[in-house]
């Protein structure tokens, strides 16, 4: 067996997934990286010395071949990072259109559910094994027009609790990173915005935005062995935006 551990990201090919994946790499990690994009997936990959894998998390069938097919390989899992999510739109909760809310679901409800049921199969086997879910301040802390997203947050937070209780007993770890607005490929047009930017920033009292190197280190602390002690937590990672 292999001295690396095998973790596997979702949504990884890029933004802050693709940070979380650079992070475990930098640690002597074998990384997967799993995303939709299976083009981008593969280049992430290949600068790591990872490998990619295709995967639609909303369906049921593609996330069990999936697994099954790297549990073939590997013998095993050991971390899952659920990093994979939409925003999808936003707008007003009356008027809202309810595509968009239901693709926010498939993905960061369904999804993440589909996937640690999957990986939490594989780690039971082994008796152990760490799940890091990324859920967001706004889960706890609304913003207008984007309602329909942190309630898929608020659930992945309530998934996180669900896998933290009823896998303790088989060694597995579950928890999850609320990260507050990020500087990633999505944001940085509005992030290069200063009206915009400073509007942000006026929400968090440390007075900047994050980059992903602010965040992808805590996912690692998470899943490590230093945070054996830890399970069933959110961490907000926010500037200090949960406090205003």
């Amino acid at each position: 067996m292999s001295a690396k551990r095998i973790v596997m990201i979702t949504g990884a090919a890029q933004g802050l997934g693709k940070g979380i994946a650079e992070a475990f790499a930098e640690v002597g990690d074998h990384v997967i990286v799993a995303d939709i994009n299976g083009e981008e997936a593969a280049r992430t990959a290949a600068a790591l010395k990872g490998e990619a894998v295709e995967l639609d998390i909303s369906s049921v069938q593609d996330v069990r071949t999936t697994v099954a097919d790297i549990e073939a390989r590997h013998g095993r899992i050991d971390v899952l990072v659920n990093n994979a999510g939409v925003v999808g739109g936003g707008g007003p909760l009356l008027e809202l259109d309810p595509d968009i809310l239901n693709a926010a679901l498939a993905v960061n409800v369904r999804g993440t559910w589909l996937v640690t049921q999957a990986v939490g199969k594989v780690m039971l086997k082994a008796q152990r094994g760490a799940i890091v879910n990324v859920s967001s301040v706004g889960a706890r802390q609304p913003t207008p027009g984007l309602g329909h997203y942190e309630a898929t947050k608020a659930a992945v937070d309530a998934i996180t609790r669900t896998t933290a209780i009823e896998l303790a007993p088989y060694g597995i770890r579950a928890n999850a990173v609320a990260p507050g607005p990020i500087i990633t490929p999505l944001t940085e047009g509005m992030a290069a915005d200063p009206v915009a930017r400073a509007a942000w920033e006026a929400r968090i009292p440390l007075g900047s935005i994050a980059e992903v190197e602010r965040i992808a280190p805590a996912v690692v602390f998470l899943a490590s062995d230093a945070a054996a002690h830890i399970t069933g937590v959110s961490l907000a990672i926010d500037g200090g935006q949960l406090l205003v």
